[in-house]
């Protein structure tokens, strides 16, 4: 399962405070795609199911389905605020290779 720093995991809880739902969680997933094979997904999910892999960072609940938390294990996510730019980064040690973008890996 994927790691989230507290300073990513204080982000997150502004934006779900943003959407008016305290119920939600941070789902992030792997999909097939991009130019690299694999794609990285995070959104906001009301929903869970029952093989969901589920853990708390502070008070943020961050979920992935079996097959996304396998290749997200050892994993971490943070948030990068700077000069050119700011947004939430996953450093992978799962990852081969990493597009030019960084989106996506295989």
């Amino acid at each position: 399962m994927i790691t989230v720093t507290d300073f990513a995991a204080e982000k997150v809880k502004e934006l779900i405070e943003a959407e008016g739902e305290a119920d939600l969680a941070l789902r992030v997933a792997v999909r097939p795609g991009g130019c690299s094979g694999y794609s990285y997904e995070m959104f906001f999910d009301s929903e869970t199911e029952a093989d969901d892999m589920s853990s708390f960072f502070g008070e943020v609940r961050v979920v992935s389905d079996p097959m996304s938390a396998q290749l997200l294990d050892g994993a971490t996510l943070d948030f990068k605020d700077g000069l050119m730019g700011s947004g939430f980064a996953i450093d992978n040690p799962n990852a081969q290779r990493t597009c030019g973008c960084g989106s996506s890996f295989s």
